[in-house]
């Protein structure tokens, strides 16, 4: 009776509605979905690089320290423009002034004592033209700069890559799709709703010699291979066979 009484209440429901409410509610009750996930890359050559260097000078004084600093880093900056670097790829990425301190006396309590002053400048440059890139990692290192941070390789122009990724996702999320319809006997209708899981994202990548970016007189730099990762979700609705 419990069964019949509410089956009975929700006819009722559904006739108080407008035709068109009733048949959404109707579709909506009846509808089945498969949700599946696809994820899909795209890999090129990267066509720029950005590398950190800098100068650590020291001086028994600040000034002294200073002084020093100033001119290796002007020399490694003019160093990096003689390469064909544009100034608007060049920018000051850290400055500090910090006191050297004497290694303290065993079983002394005597406040540290200042023995001299460091000062460290920091420049971030953008190569474009990874052509350069070697003989300018030898021209900063010649020109002073005792700090070289890591080189970071990319995409100058990463739309083109990034919608290949987007669309080699969607294939995928619909091969498998497909291939778990038919193994369950049911059929794809139409798609009910799509999530991209976040913008396209760098993957690990995988290193490869580049050997027309590298010189026998310059350092050895190995450009590899930039991966993008898309991922995508999507719901069908799906029927019988």
């Amino acid at each position: 009776m419990k069964l019949i009484r509410a089956s009975l209440c929700a006819a009722v429901l559904v006739a108080g509605l407008s035709p068109l409410a009733a048949q959404e509610i109707s579709a909506g009750a009846r509808r089945t979905t498969l949700t599946v996930s696809g994820e899909g890359t795209a890999s090129a050559v990267p066509d720029t690089a950005t590398l950190s260097s800098g100068v650590v000078s020291e001086g028994k004084t600040a000034r002294e320290a200073l002084d020093a600093n100033s001119s290796a880093v002007a020399a490694v900056i003019e160093a990096i423009k003689a390469a064909g670097i544009e100034p608007r790829d060049i920018s000051t990425s850290g400055f500090s002034v910090q006191p050297s301190y004497a290694p303290p006396k065993k079983d002394s309590n005597d406040a540290p004592r200042i023995v001299g002053y460091q000062v460290s400048n920091g420049v971030t440059v953008r190569v474009r033209d990874l052509s350069k890139l070697g003989d300018l990692l030898d021209q900063l290192v010649t020109k002073g700069a005792n700090q070289i941070g890591g080189i970071a390789f990319d995409i100058a122009e990463p739309g083109k890559l990034e919608d290949e990724a987007r669309v080699a996702a969607v294939k995928d999320a619909r091969h498998q799709a497909e291939i778990i319809a038919e193994a369950s006997g049911v059929r794809l209708v139409r798609v009910v709703s799509i999530a991209a899981d976040g913008g396209a994202r760098p993957m690990v990548r995988q290193f490869a010699a580049a050997p027309a970016l590298m010189k026998a007189d310059s350092v050895p730099v190995e450009a590899g291979e930039t991966t993008l990762r898309a991922g995508v979700t999507i719901t069908y609705e799906i029927e019988p066979r």
